[in-house]
C-alpha cells in the first residue's frame, strides 16, 4: 500500500495499490466521506495515467488544490519513485 500525505486538504492522507500501472485500492484518510469515497471508488480499475489526466488542477473552493488534484499528486509521486 503507498501512502501520500495530502496538503491543503481536508483529507490528510491517501492510501492506494496499482498493479500493473492499474489502481487497485484507493482510500483517504478524512475529508468529506460521500466525496472522497466516490472518488476512491471511481478511480479503481482505471491507469494512473488517466487518473492523473482527469484529476490533475481539480480545485476546491479557491484553496488551489481538492482532494482529486491531491490523488493526481500522489499518482504522480508514485511514478517518479517507480521509474
Amino acid at each position: 500500500m503507498y501512502s501520500y500525505k495530502t496538503k491543503g486538504t481536508c483529507s490528510k492522507e491517501i492510501q492506494f495499490n496499482v498493479e500493473n500501472g492499474i489502481i487497485t485500492e484507493c482510500k483517504f484518510v478524512g475529508g468529506c466521506p460521500g466525496n472522497t469515497v466516490g472518488v476512491a471508488t471511481l478511480v479503481k480499475g482505471m491507469t494512473v495515467d488517466e487518473v492523473i489526466s482527469r484529476l490533475k488542477g481539480v480545485d476546491c473552493a479557491g484553496k488551489g488544490t481538492s482532494c482529486p488534484d491531491q490523488l493526481a499528486k500522489a499518482l504522480e509521486q508514485y511514478k517518479e519513485s517507480v521509474a
